[in-house]
């Protein structure tokens, strides 16, 4: 736990976004502190995570995973935060999903075992990077993906490199994105994989998102065909390894009730498979693209957990809220708030204000009449409707859409009590 540790002792100043003009505070110390973002205790901007809402988030989703009979590796790429990580395992996720080999190194320097490297890793050099990083770690349960022989050729370096005599290797299918496109590719990468020395068939896997485009019913038929062509690569598979473990790897956090109901009949008829989905966001949730994924889920059924249908829009709550400050109103129907691309997620929809605090008391209704409308890379601007009352200093609390791509500007996120008081400093560890 050298990684963590080294977390515990740091002291925070007020470089680190969110952290007030005053000397180092102690990480473990964070929480005595008091903060609180809607009375201005923190500098703004700042990203927090409603802890409530990540563990009500949790417990509902690896219950409905129980229930559907599939298991989760939730994605540390999201948060990157080796707690948040570790917190997810011991509530009973099957282990973690990262993305290179980098995240990797970060998950194992925290202490996870189980990891899922949900990608390829590239060619002869980066197998060697991935090979020296599992030498120094040698218990470590590993499983990697490979969609061409090439990519299996890296494996193998890297296999040898560490002096494994095993690495597992999931056949990769894709659309879209990664993965092989057809039986021959398919059969080229098992054959590999048989061939070489170190190496041994883990199974499969696909990512249903990929295939996702902007009309819904032409996605349900591409996820359908994937989802299909996943089945008939897994007998492949299995045909080559007829008395391993095997695992069927899918679902991200906006299909996983399509992918556990396709895929979990499947590992149930082989019995010797387990179906491990790979969601990360939906245990953050947002007010954007999750809310209109999470509707989509609803519109096909729901969450059905122990026979009881469950809504999952009124079950899923969003966790992170970006702070900032009004700075200016510099013309009517117009604020400038203190924040902007550096600090928020755009790419999937603009954050959306939630409530208004002036002098730490909210401002009943005024969030209403607002709307971000444009970032540029240090300032928002709002829309503000002719009645409304906003003032400079004015602190808005506002949602994000898209949970990836906002978590990752952040060094640091602050967890937030039922209170909204600051209860802990949670680092994260992007490359």
């Amino acid at each position: 736990m050298q990684f963590l540790s080294r977390w515990e002792n740091q002291r925070l100043s007020a470089t680190v976004r969110g952290i007030p003009m005053v000397d180092g505070v102690a990480t473990a110390d964070i929480g005595n502190q008091r903060w609180s973002p809607a009375h201005g205790d923190l500098a703004l901007p700042v990203l927090t995570l409603d802890e409530a809402a990540f563990a009500a988030n949790r417990d509902l989703f690896l219950k409905w995973c129980a229930s559907s009979g599939v298991a989760v590796a939730p994605h540390a790429k999201t948060p990157m935060s080796p707690e948040l990580a570790r917190s997810l395992r011991a509530a009973g996720a099957w282990g973690t999903t990262v993305a290179n080999v980098q995240q990797a190194a970060v998950l194992l320097a925290s202490g996870e075992r189980r990891l899922l490297l949900a990608n390829e890793i590239g060619g002869l050099a980066a197998g060697r990077r991935l090979g020296t990083l599992l030498g120094a770690y040698p218990d470590v349960e590993f499983h990697a993906f490979a969609d061409s022989p090439a990519a299996v050729a890296a494996l193998a370096g890297a296999a040898r490199i560490a002096g494994r005599s095993e690495l597992s290797v999931l056949v990769e299918l894709g659309a879209g994105r990664t993965g092989a496109r057809d039986r021959a590719a398919v059969e080229a990468t098992i054959a590999a994989v048989l061939a070489a020395d170190r190496l041994v068939l883990g199974g499969v896997a696909t990512y249903e998102g990929a295939a996702a485009t902007s009309d819904t019913d032409e996605t349900m038929r591409a996820i359908a065909v994937l989802l299909e062509r996943t089945i008939e690569t897994f007998a492949l598979v299995r045909a080559a390894a007829p008395k391993r473990p095997l695992i069927l790897s899918a679902g991200g956090s906006a299909y996983f009730d399509v992918v556990a109901r396709t895929l979990a009949p499947a590992a149930q008829a082989d019995g010797n498979a387990s179906v491990i989905l790979r969601s990360g966001a939906l245990f953050f949730a947002d007010h954007g693209i999750y809310a209109r994924a999470f509707a989509e889920v609803d519109r096909r059924g729901g969450l059905l957990i122990e026979g009881l249908h469950h809504s999952a829009v009124e079950s899923f709550r969003p966790t992170l809220t970006l702070w900032a400050e009004v700075l200016s109103r510099p013309e009517d129907g117009l604020a400038i708030a203190g924040f902007g691309m550096r600090d928020a997620s755009f790419d999937q929809g603009l954050p959306v204000p939630l409530r208004v605090f002036r002098d730490g008391v909210e401002q009943q209704g005024l969030a209403a009449a607002l709307a971000v409308t444009r970032l540029n890379d240090q300032h928002a601007f709002l829309s503000v409707a002719s009645e409304a009352a906003l003032a400079v200093g004015d602190i808005i609390a506002f949602g994000i859409s898209h949970p990836c791509t906002c978590l990752d500007r952040w060094r640091v996120i602050f967890g937030l009590d039922a209170d909204g008081v600051v209860a802990r400093a949670l680092p994260t560890q992007f490359g």
